[in-house]
C-alpha cells in the first residue's frame, strides 16, 4: 500500500504542470515602451539581468536610469535610457535594426519577438509615408532607447515567463506632437495604424500617452485586447512610470496572475462558400492566413445552387486580424463575399518543449487543465526528419517523445 502511494504521488508530481503566467496591462495613462520595461521591473524583473541584456546589445552611447518615484500617491519604477548627443540622432534602417538584434547574445524567441516588433512598427511607418519598409528610415525609434525599450521588454517577458498578454483601457492622448516630420495628430500616423482592430480613446489629457513603441509592443505581443480576461486571478500588481506629471498618476498598471480554470477569449469566425476557384489555390491560401496569425483554417465540403460541388473556406482569427484576413481571401480566391461572427473559445493552456530523444531533438507540444497535463503531442515535422534520417519507424520516434513528457 504504502509502494503504491509513493508511485502514485510520483506519477502525479509528474504529470503536474505550472500554471501559465498571465500579464494584464491597464493603459489609463498610456503605453510606451519604458513605461513597459518600469512594470516589468516592479513585478520582479531583475535589474542587473536587464542590464546584462543591454550590454550584450552591439550598441553604445547610452546610459540606464533605474528609480522609484511617486506619481500622484502610486508608488512606481521609472525606467529610461538617457542618450548622448550623437545617438540622439541616429536614423536607421529595419535592416540596421535586424542586424544589431541578431548580434545579440539572446535567445531565439527573445530575438525573434523583438524583430517581429520592429517589422510591424515598419510595415506601419512605410504604410503612412508611402514607401516600404526597406527604405523606412527610423527615426525616433530607431534609436538606442527605443531598441533597448522594445529588446529589454520582450527579454522580460521571457525572465517572468510570461505566457499570455491582455490589454484594456487603452488611452492616447490628444492634441498635436511635434516630431521628425513636423507636427502630428495625437495618436500619431503610425500609432493610430498599429491600433487597427484594437480599442481605445483619446481621453481628455493633452499629451502623447501611447507611443508608436508602446503601440506597437501591443500590437505584436498582446493576446487579447478588452475587459480583464475572464478567469484570470491577480497575484501581482505592479507600475511603470512615463515621463509626464499629470492630473493623473503616469503609470502603466500590471498585473501579473494566471487563469483560474479555463482561459475564454473572444475571436472571430469568417467563412465564404466558393463554387468556381481552383482547389490547388487552397493550399496556398492557408498558408497565407496561418502567417498573418490565424489561429485555425478549414475547409468543408458542401453542395451549392444547381447542386454545385463546393467548399465553406473558415478562418478562425483574433478580431484584430479581421482585415488582413478579410483582404487574403478576396484576393487569393474568386469569393465575393465573406460573413463575419464573433465566437468565444475555452483553451486549455499551451506550451512548447523541445525533448531529447535517441535519434535527435523534437519539439513536443503540451497542452494542461488546472495544471494537469491532458494532451502531449510531437511536433510531426520533427518526428518525420528524424525518421527519415534514420530509418526509423515514424511512430517510434512520436512514442518516444511524448514519453519524455509524460
Amino acid at each position: 500500500m504504502v509502494e503504491f502511494l509513493i508511485l502514485y504521488i510520483l506519477l502525479s508530481r509528474q504529470k503536474k504542470e505550472t500554471m501559465s503566467k498571465v500579464l494584464y496591462l491597464s493603459g489609463f495613462a498610456g503605453v510606451s515602451g519604458n513605461m513597459f520595461i518600469g512594470a516589468l521591473l516592479d513585478a520582479g524583473l531583475p535589474e542587473q539581468a536587464l542590464r546584462d541584456m543591454v550590454s550584450a546589445l552591439p550598441v553604445s552611447g547610452y546610459e540606464l536610469k533605474f528609480e522609484r518615484v511617486i506619481k500622484c500617491g502610486i508608488k512606481a519604477t521609472h525606467f529610461d535610457v538617457l542618450l548622448d548627443h550623437h545617438e540622439h540622432h541616429a536614423h536607421r534602417h529595419l535592416g540596421d535594426v535586424v542586424k544589431i538584434i541578431s548580434e545579440a547574445s539572446l535567445s531565439d524567441a527573445v530575438k525573434k519577438r523583438s524583430i517581429a516588433v520592429f517589422t510591424k512598427l515598419a510595415k506601419a511607418e512605410a504604410k503612412v509615408h508611402g514607401t516600404t519598409i526597406e527604405k523606412i528610415h527610423f527615426h525616433e525609434v530607431g534609436a538606442v532607447d527605443a531598441i533597448i525599450d522594445i529588446v529589454g521588454t520582450v527579454f522580460g517577458l521571457e525572465v517572468l515567463g510570461v505566457e499570455k498578454i491582455y490589454a484594456g483601457n487603452l488611452r492616447t492622448g490628444r492634441g498635436m506632437i511635434k516630431c521628425a516630420h513636423g507636427s502630428m495628430p495625437i495618436p500619431a500616423p503610425a500609432t493610430a495604424e498599429l491600433l487597427c482592430g484594437i480599442p481605445y480613446a483619446q481621453g481628455d489629457i493633452d499629451k502623447e500617452l501611447l507611443t508608436p513603441t508602446g503601440a506597437a509592443l501591443l500590437a505584436t505581443l498582446c493576446d487579447g485586447f478588452g475587459d480583464r480576461p475572464a478567469g484570470f486571478i491577480s497575484e501581482k500588481t505592479a507600475y511603470g512610470a512615463g515621463g509626464w506629471d499629470l492630473d493623473i498618476p503616469n503609470v502603466l498598471r500590471a498585473e501579473l496572475g494566471s487563469f483560474q480554470g479555463l482561459e475564454k477569449s473572444e475571436l472571430m469566425v469568417m467563412e465564404t462558400n466558393i463554387d468556381d476557384c481552383n482547389p490547388q489555390l487552397f493550399d496556398y491560401v492557408m498558408e497565407r492566413l496561418f502567417k498573418v496569425g490565424a489561429l485555425d483554417v478549414w475547409l468543408t465540403p458542401i453542395q451549392m445552387k444547381k447542386n454545385r460541388p463546393a467548399v465553406t473556406l473558415s478562418v478562425l482569427a483574433p478580431t484584430t486580424l479581421q482585415n488582413e484576413v478579410e483582404k487574403i481571401i478576396f484576393t487569393e480566391t474568386t469569393t465575393i463575399g465573406i460573413r463575419r461572427y464573433a465566437v468565444e473559445r475555452t483553451a486549455a493552456e499551451r506550451r512548447e518543449k523541445t525533448v531529447q530523444t535517441p535519434w535527435g531533438s523534437v519539439r513536443v507540444k503540451i497542452s494542461s487543465v488546472r495544471g494537469n497535463i491532458c494532451s502531449v503531442t510531437p511536433e510531426l515535422d520533427d518526428c518525420r526528419k528524424l525518421a527519415e534520417t534514420h530509418n526509423t519507424p515514424l511512430k517510434e520516434v512520436m512514442i518516444a517523445a511524448r514519453n519524455l513528457i509524460v
